[in-house]
Formats: structure tokens, C-alpha cells, sequence
């Protein structure tokens, strides 16, 4: 191919139909001396079923890692201190968070898939820095409570084996910004997920072990069994707290907005959703039904943790539910010390209009990994306190999560609506409806709480 530049500068300039001709000529050498490229066949014509499930695996990924980190640690402890105290009589919440976390994510999902930005900050573009300000300071003190939550349940679950738990909390505090720090979006997804699924199939093998009455399950779940007492309605607010949290509602809009995903994701991620809500109410359910079964039929009803949980679980049900037990309550731990304070420091990016995102570096975001490892550092330093009361500390954390998810949703319905922002993903009648009632029910359980608190004291 060399030659021919050469061969064309060595000749004499010409014009009219013989150059035509030339370089009619020159053409066809070049294209002949031109290497050939490699023609592939063409991939076979796929049917429409089979490209609607290739879509949806690609968009998978925050409604599952969302509804996989709702059972963390606080929701294990949460789900098994109520299904000892109180049975299978909790189980009735779990069907009606299945529908209220479903609309709720739905909302988050479709404003991060319409915006390409977080709800912090969707919340500080449309009323400003300081609304901005009051939304990230609730979420940072439900997510407190939460990420200490998941060190104490990797303390506690190690424990089992003889580790200390202030070596356990500086061990898991490293390896988790390293992760997120060094790792990507691909990677740090893949984790979130293979984790959940770890732990999902722990803790339905453990149920099943358990032995438990499924027809009394079931009815309970459809018919609810309600009592006076507030220590009844701390446990549903509880419940309701650690399955619908601030943190996950934040948490999927700015996880959507960081995959990139657009508007033509919808379907696809209602889809991502309806299974991550599902897998959460589920293994909760799940957790609920092996302690109802086991430590609440014993007459076992007071329990202080979930690796007290694990224990009490190894005479009634075997060595074997105790471990995957135990197995399941460190993977959910270490589950939710990824996606909890990662949560806070997208918050707060989003909030104040700093770099933010996990394909960042920590050269192009160093507010965004330095919150993440303020958030996991100060809380691994909290729950080295000794004699800090850990069980009180994680129910209380689920408790205040239900008592401020309710300003957090406000936020989110009404943004959801807003034809301005949105268009034609805004939310319709329907949506709206279903979002507004979900809120007031969240309201509604706070002020029971309140109540009946007061009333017994």
C-alpha cells in the first residue's frame, strides 16, 4: 500500500476524461490492496419474549439491592425479636409493606430514571439549600442508628466464633470503603447481590427447618391479629420501620441515576422493584415464621439479638438452622455496612452539589468517599463503647427510621407528581392516590405509637 502515494506523486499532472479515468483506476487498485475485513454472521433473529428478558437483566440491579439490604442487621434483629415476643401475629405487616415499599421504590425509581439526579437532589433544586439541608439531616439520623446496627449484628454474628467485637467492627469498617473505593459499579453491584442471595436462601432453608405450623402462617398474614398493648404497636412500627426505611428510598433513586438508566428503563425497572420489594417482605416473613416456630412456641419470647436468636434456634431446630442463621445475620451485616452509608454520602453530595458515584475515584469525588468513610468510621468508633446496649440501640434505630420515613415521603409524592420535572413519567391518578395513602398510613402508625406510649406511662 506503500507504493502507490509514490507511484502517484511520479506522475505527470493530468486533466479532463483521462484523469477521470486515472483516478477511476487508482481507486480500484487501493481497494484491492485494501486487507479485507472479517464479516461475522449475523447473531440469529431472537424472539420477542427472549429480548424482553435480556432487557430486564440489564436494567436489574437497585430494586434488588435495595430490597436485599432492607433485611440488614437491624431488620434481622427487628424480624426475630417480634416473631418471638409476639408469634406469627406480625406476619399481617409484612403483606402490607409488600405494598407500600413496592409504590414507594416505584416513585424513587421513576424520578431517578427522569432526572438522571438524586432526591437530595431533586430536593435542593426545587426548594432550595436549606430544605435540602432539613431532608439530608433526617436521613443521616435514621441512617446513624442503621450502620451501627450493622456493626453490632457482624459483632455479634462473629462473636459466635470467638472474635472480639472491636476487631470484627475495624476489620469490617476497611474492607467495606475499600471495596466501594477501589471496586466500580459493576463490582460493587455484583456484590451487593451475590450477598443477598446468600443470605436469602440461609435464612428460608433456617425457616424450614424450624418446622413451623404453615396454615397458622398463613392465616395470620391474611388476617390480622391485633392487640392493644403498645408493646404491639412498637413492634409493627418496628417492623414497618426496618422494611420501609429513608435510607432505601434515597438509596434506589440515586443507585438508578448512578446506573445511568433512562426513561425508556421504565418497565424493566418496575419489574427490578416489584422482585426486590418481594425478596424483602418475603425473607422477612421468613425470619419472623423460624423464630414464631421455634423460640416463641418454646415460650422462649424474650430475646436481646439476632445471634441470640441463632443460638436459642440450635436446640429447638437443629445445628444447622443455627448456623445458616448465624451465616445469614453476618452477610446481611456486612450487606447493609455497603449500602447504608453509601446511601449518606450520595445524600449529602446530592444535597450541597458535589461529585458523586461509586465509577467515580477518590481523586475526581474525595467529598463522596470521604463522607463514606466518615459515616463508617465514626459509627464503627460508637459501638466500641462499652457496655453500649446494641439490642436497643438497633430497634430503637428501626423505630426513628418509621417516625422520619414519613417527611421523606412527603418529599418524594410530591416531586413524583410534578408535570413540570417529570412529563409523562409523572405520577397519574392511580400512583398518586396509592402514595398519598401509603404516607398517611406511615402517619397513622406513628401517631398509635405515640399514644399508646403515652397512655402506658
Amino acid at each position: 500500500m506503500a507504493e502507490t502515494p509514490d507511484l502517484e506523486r511520479s506522475r505527470p499532472p493530468v486533466s479532463g476524461p483521462r484523469a477521470a479515468a486515472r483516478a477511476v483506476a487508482d481507486a480500484t487498485i487501493r481497494r484491492r490492496r485494501r486487507p479485507r475485513a472479517r464479516v461475522l454472521p449475523p447473531f440469529p433473529r431472537l424472539p420477542l419474549w427472549r429480548v424482553r428478558i435480556l432487557a430486564v437483566l440489564a436494567v436489574l440491579g437497585p430494586g434488588l439491592v435495595s430490597g436485599f439490604a432492607d433485611n440488614d442487621a437491624g431488620g434481622i434483629t427487628t424480624y426475630s425479636v417480634v416473631g418471638a415476643r409476639f408469634g406469627y401475629a406480625i406476619l399481617w405487616v409484612i403483606l402490607v409493606c409488600q405494598v407500600v415499599l413496592y409504590f414507594t421504590q416505584e416513585a424513587g425509581a421513576r424520578l431517578g430514571l427522569a432526572t438522571g439526579k438524586g432526591l437530595m437532589g431533586l430536593i435542593r433544586e426545587r426548594w432550595g439549600v436549606r430544605w435540602g439541608a432539613f431532608a439530608v439531616l433526617l436521613m443521616l439520623a435514621a441512617n446513624l442508628g442503621s450502620t451501627v446496627a450493622e456493626f453490632a449484628g457482624i459483632g455479634s454474628a462473629l462473636s459466635l466464633f470467638g472474635i472480639p467485637p472491636q476487631i470484627s467492627a475495624a476489620v469490617a469498617a476497611v474492607v467495606v470503603v475499600a471495596f466501594i473505593a477501589l471496586g466500580n459499579y459493576s463490582r460493587v453491584q455484583f456484590l451487593f447481590v451475590g450477598v443477598g442471595v446468600l443470605v436469602s436462601l440461609a435464612y428460608i432453608v433456617s425457616a424450614i427447618l424450624a418446622g413451623p405450623d404453615w396454615r397458622e402462617a398463613f392465616h395470620s398474614m391474611f388476617v390480622p391479629q391485633l392487640q392493644s398493648n403498645p408493646a404491639y404497636w412498637l413492634a409493627v412500627v418496628g417492623t414497618v420501620g426496618t422494611t420501609i426505611t429513608p435510607w432505601g428510598q434515597a438509596f434506589i433513586q440515586s443507585y438508578v441515576a448512578d446506573k445511568g438508566l433512562r426513561e425508556e428503563d421504565l418497565k424493566a425497572s418496575r419489574v427490578d422493584v416489584l422482585f426486590g420489594a418481594a425478596i424483602a417482605n418475603v425473607i422477612g416473613a421468613f425470619i419472623i415464621v423460624a423464630c414464631a416456630a421455634t423460640l416463641f412456641a418454646s415460650g422462649q419470647t424474650t430475646i436481646t439479638s439476632a445471634s441470640e436468636a441463632a443460638q436459642a434456634l440450635a436446640p429447638i431446630a437443629g445445628e444447622g438452622a443455627s448456623i445458616l442463621f448465624a451465616v445469614g445475620l453476618l452477610g446481611a451485616s456486612f450487606l447493609g455496612l455497603g449500602v447504608v452509608p453509601l446511601t449518606s454520602a450520595y445524600s449529602t453530595c446530592e444535597a450541597f452539589g458535589w461529585e458523586t458515584g461509586v465509577d467515580w475515584n477518590w481523586r475526581e469525588a474525595p467529598a463522596f468517599y470521604g463522607l463514606l468513610a466518615l459515616f463508617i468510621g465514626f459509627a464503627a468508633l460508637f459501638v466500641m463503647i462499652p457496655g453500649l446496649p446494641l439490642i436497643q440501640v438497633m430497634f430503637a434505630a428501626q423505630v426513628v427510621n418509621a417516625l422520619l420515613l414519613p417527611f421523606i415521603l412527603v418529599f418524594v409524592m410530591l416531586l413524583a407528581s410534578d408535570r413540570k420535572l417529570l412529563g409523562h413519567m409523572a405520577s397519574g391518578r392511580f400512583l398518586t392516590t396509592v402514595g398519598w395513602l401509603a404516607t398517611a398510613l406511615l402517619v397513622l402508625l406513628s401517631v398509635i405509637l405515640i399514644v399508646s406510649t403515652v397512655t402506658a406511662s
